[in-house]
């Protein structure tokens, strides 16, 4: 029997999403978070986390290391924190490993546990049953969602950071290493709003301009009462079509949400923006799915 059925690409053309049960083993979901625990047990802090601020001027700089630390993370593995974790002398106020809001860009690429899951053989049929003929892995995340910690994601669509031209050939595929319920942070869609397209980007600002990266259009707002829950077993993964609305709440829970997640994009007949904050490098242009 195939991973994805008929029905669950019939439910992710309807809705912009669909819960598919079993991608991983526990044995596969502890292994990633192993490897992940080694990593940051070994990583270096950036520099722009450690300063002391103490002035505007400061407080600007830091800004903007922070984001040119990101715009530059998509052929590296770098390291994203929480807000409030560092005190005013750079010194970590919370344990190391409860510090990450997440790790990125390209774990896909670099480390091999992480590797072999984004080109398993059931991500590669699943992407064949959804129609994609070329498809290229844009970027990867480990997000941890910390227990009592892990901040809100507001309402938002991969698109608005992840532009094609046409629209529609960004996936998202979210996997999640923990049970991710209603209590600890899963995420809440608002179905078919995929087909709505978008009205907002974010774009590269022309070099020399500070900040680094803007908005260009404006989120609509939405109401609460439509969103719909989507919790996940531990294993289990949630493909994401690039215009459909999600969000997650923040995790007030005992218990964490960790979670490995990538983005595809199907090359064939796609232009990818040059103003997306995230570009192809020399070192790694974006790897085809269907090879290892």
């Amino acid at each position: 029997m195939d991973f994805m059925t008929d029905q669950d690409v019939q439910k992710f053309i309807e809705d912009g999403y669909v819960v598919l049960d079993g991608l991983l083993t526990s044995w596969e979901c502890e292994e990633l978070r192993q490897r992940m625990a080694e990593i940051v047990d070994r990583m270096d802090v950036p520099e722009h986390c450690r300063t002391t601020f103490s002035t505007n001027h400061d407080e600007q700089l830091k800004t903007q290391g922070n984001a040119d630390y990101f715009i530059t993370s998509g052929d590296k593995i770098r390291f994203f924190f929480e807000k409030g974790v560092f005190d005013d002398k750079g010194e970590f106020i919370v344990p190391k490993q409860r510090s990450l809001n997440k790790v990125g860009h390209a774990l896909h690429a670099f480390e091999p546990l992480y590797k072999k899951v984004t080109h398993s053989p059931k991500i590669q049929g699943a992407a064949k049953k959804m129609g994609l003929v070329s498809p290229v892995i844009l970027q990867s995340m480990f997000i941890f969602k910390q227990p009592r910690f892990g901040g809100e994601v507001t309402p938002h669509q991969d698109a608005t950071f992840l532009y094609t031209e046409p629209l529609g050939r960004v996936l998202g595929l979210w996997i999640a290493l923990e049970d991710a319920t209603v209590n600890n942070g899963c995420l809440w869609f608002i179905p078919g709003s995929h087909n709505g397209g978008i009205t907002r980007r974010m774009v590269r600002t022309p070099p020399g301009s500070f900040p680094l990266t803007d908005f260009a259009g404006r989120e609509q707002t939405y109401a609460d009462e439509q969103f719909v829950a989507a919790p996940v077993k531990k294993g289990g993964v949630v493909l994401i079509h690039g215009e459909v609305v999600h969000r997650s709440t923040q995790n007030t829970s005992e218990d964490s949400r960790h979670v490995y997640t990538f983005h595809l994009m199907e090359s064939q007949n796609t232009r990818w923006s040059p103003d997306n904050w995230l570009q192809p490098t020399e070192e790694l242009p974006f790897p085809p799915l269907y090879t290892k």
